[in-house]
């Protein structure tokens, strides 16, 4: 059994005044949160303050350390951001919990280097190079241009089937993935069917064609089942290999997860509902173990807000199934951010919404939420309505936000039309871009590789710090000398600290000045880029690319398409364009525009939300009887993934929530509407 801790009252105290505003202190509920250190599931509704318990707690058990059985802590978030929040506001009073034997990072992080490193280093006698997508496609990639050198002893005719394959159906070689049972299989992707192989019609006429025999397709699969195993044995791992991994370790070591449960004494799980099936069961047979784990596991989160975090999708899965005593449930119901009229409409648009459900509004505001009337020649005018509705609240004082009014937003589900032109030009299917004609979609969220180098220079963590714009040229330069094939002495990829040790070890040898050079020049650079001169430092980097490869006896090569390529999708003046068009201002008001996935999470003080098509229907056709003050009681799928949606999206503002229906929908469906409930206004 864990340690047994006592929380004291004086313990609480503590955790307050680090945690909350002069003279605030934690309520009943969130107490009972944070003395509870049994095993449990936490429902918490929008705003109930449920991740600041969580560090009041952490912050508690920070005074108790270390155990005496040498046990330690296991915090797992789904996302880097959630961390960095954990990290940000409670590291520095807790020294002890970010040290062995604790560990504070997200389901991937703990998965790799727990589970998925330690059995590939057992298995290969080497660790992986890298366990990261982009550079697993790009592995994929250079194994396609070279298909042929990967035979794997199989006959002439079997190469001649992947070939045709490959030519009509190059994805395919980069959506397979491992998933082991009895034996190792390859799926389409993680946790689905398995890889099915066909052959390619191509322009075959239907009464002509005839797919493989069985024992054909057999043979094309043991060729996709070697080539995986090639790249996996290369170093190269996806994301999905090292939970593939990790499963393969638990069920051949059985012993791992009683060594893992002994380590972490308390396992807490925040954002419970983003994991997926294969992070939910890897946790669960890790530490929850059917109930025989010896670990404290408290899993967190609001089954109501399982929407993934980026693109259009929204989770239909039920993933998170509660413990089934009622005794391991616990709920947060009282909402610090949302008022009571916006409690009362949010909690209408829950999925899960049992005996024990409910949402307290605690956030002190009488505003009725608004529903913004508009018709198809007024849907330009919506945005600026919305703006004059915050001006009013603001100048009688009805805003009663201590957000300065700065987190105002405008939301969406559904985004931008893509290509679907017929969509595009229909004016009875809606989407943020035609509310908003200006609205971009984010092309440039920074990422750790891309397929040119001018990429590399637009596309950057913007931070107070030139940090990131060096970073980003750096791994631009991995790019390059992974493209031209050169390795370290042990034949593996170089790392940024790598490649600059072996240049400052150069150095030394010969007597150069090259890594001063570089230095120098990396500093220089990213002046340019912070001062927006993106083509100069572009033509400047080219110039220096040939110094860096005559260091290891090389030229440009294979890497000149990815040095020279200008691609006009990603030209400064178009990045300009993403941060200017999706904000609204209007004299003091700054009113950023972007989707209800980027907004997962916040707190705003006002928030629009625009009804969007999804699946040829919009919001208030499909929850019209939420709208209309009913609990949402629906099996069909788009349904439930319209509720989720609007569930999230609704429950950002703490004071004013807007709500841009069409006239033709309003009058067909919510003629009814409870105005004791709802503000009406006609967009004029």
């Amino acid at each position: 059994m864990p340690q047994e801790i006592n929380i004291s009252d004086d313990d609480i105290r503590y955790a307050e005044k680090i945690l909350l505003s002069d003279g605030k202190e934690f309520d009943d509920e969130r107490k009972a949160f944070i003395r509870n250190l049994s095993t449990i599931d936490l429902q918490a509704v929008p705003g109930s303050g449920k991740t600041t318990a969580l560090l009041a707690k952490l912050l508690i058990i920070e005074r108790k350390l270390p155990f005496p059985d040498g046990s330690g802590v296991l915090v797992i978030s789904h996302t880097n951001a959630a961390v960095d929040e954990i990290k940000e506001k409670i590291q520095k009073h807790c020294p002890k919990l970010f040290s062995y034997p604790n560990f504070i990072g997200t389901i991937q992080s703990f998965v790799d280097e727990f589970l998925a490193i330690p059995f590939y280093i057992s298995k290969f006698k080497k660790k992986p190079i890298r366990i990261d997508n982009e550079i697993y496609n790009e592995k994929i990639k250079s194994c396609l241009d070279k298909i042929w050198l990967h035979r794997f002893n199989l006959s002439q005719e079997v190469n001649n089937k992947v070939a045709h394959i490959k030519n009509n159906n190059e994805a395919l070689f980069y959506n397979f993935r491992f998933q082991f049972s009895n034996e190792i299989q390859l799926v389409k992707k993680l946790n689905d069917d398995i890889l099915e192989i066909k052959k390619p019609r191509g322009n075959t006429r239907p009464q002509n064609y005839r797919d493989y025999t069985q024992q054909e397709k057999r043979d094309v699969y043991n060729w996709f089942l070697e080539f995986k195993k090639v790249i996996l044995k290369s170093g190269i791992l996806h994301f999905d290999d090292a939970y593939f991994l990790a499963d393969v370790y638990l069920n051949k070591i059985t012993a791992i997860k009683n060594i893992l449960q002994k380590r972490f004494a308390y396992v807490f799980v925040d954002e419970m509902q983003d994991m997926d099936t294969h992070q939910y069961n890897l946790l669960e047979k890790t530490f929850y173990d059917d109930g025989n784990g010896v670990s404290i596991i408290q899993r967190i989160g609001d089954k109501n807000q399982a929407i993934y975090h980026s693109s259009n999708s929204v989770k239909t899965v039920e993933v998170w199934q509660l413990r089934a005593n009622p005794e391991n449930i616990l709920n947060l119901i009282g909402s610090q951010r949302l008022s009571k009229p916006i409690a009362d409409v949010v909690k209408k648009f829950a999925l899960y919404n049992d005996a024990n459900f409910d949402i307290i509004g605690l956030n002190e505001c009488d505003i009725k939420p608004h529903i913004l009337v508009f018709e198809t020649e007024t849907i330009a005018s919506i945005i600026p309505c919305f703006a004059q509705i915050v001006k009013k609240y603001k100048e009688n004082s009805r805003l009663k936000s201590k957000r300065d009014f700065k987190d105002i937003k405008v939301v969406c589900w559904n985004t931008d039309w893509k290509e679907d032109e017929t969509s595009r030009n229909d004016a009875t299917k809606l989407r943020l871009e035609d509310f908003y004609k200006g609205f971009k979609k984010e092309k440039g969220k920074p990422k750790q590789d891309y397929n040119n180098l001018k990429s590399y220079l637009l596309y950057y963590e913007k931070r107070q710090t030139l940090e990131p714009v060096r970073k980003n040229v750096l791994n631009a330069f991995l790019k390059i000398l992974r493209l031209e094939n050169i390795n370290t002495t042990d034949d593996r990829p170089y790392t940024k600290k790598k490649l600059i040790d072996v240049i400052r070890e150069k150095d030394i040898e010969k007597g150069n000045k090259k890594y001063d050079e570089l230095n120098f020049n990396l500093y220089n650079w990213a002046i340019g880029i912070i001062r927006e001169k993106t083509n100069e430092v572009w033509e400047g980097i080219k110039a220096y690319v040939p110094t860096l490869l005559e260091m290891f006896d090389k030229t440009i090569s294979n890497s000149s398409d990815f040095i020279n390529n200008d691609n006009v999708e990603i030209l400064p003046e178009n990045a300009e364009v993403l941060a200017i068009t999706n904000h609204y201002r209007e004299e003091e008001l700054e009113i950023e525009i972007t989707s209800v996935h980027a907004v997962k999470g916040q707190t705003h003080c006002a928030t629009l939300y625009l009804e969007s098509c999804y699946q040829g229907k919009h919001e208030s056709e499909r929850l019209s009887t939420q709208f209309l003050g009913n609990s949402f009681n629906d099996t069909k799928v788009h349904h439930k993934s319209s509720v989720k949606m609007a569930y999230v999206g609704f429950s950002r503002p703490t004071d004013l929530l807007c709500i841009a229906i069409h006239k033709d929908r309003f009058d067909k469906f919510l003629r009814d509407i409870n105005i004791e409930e709802w503000e009406i206004i006609n967009v004029s």
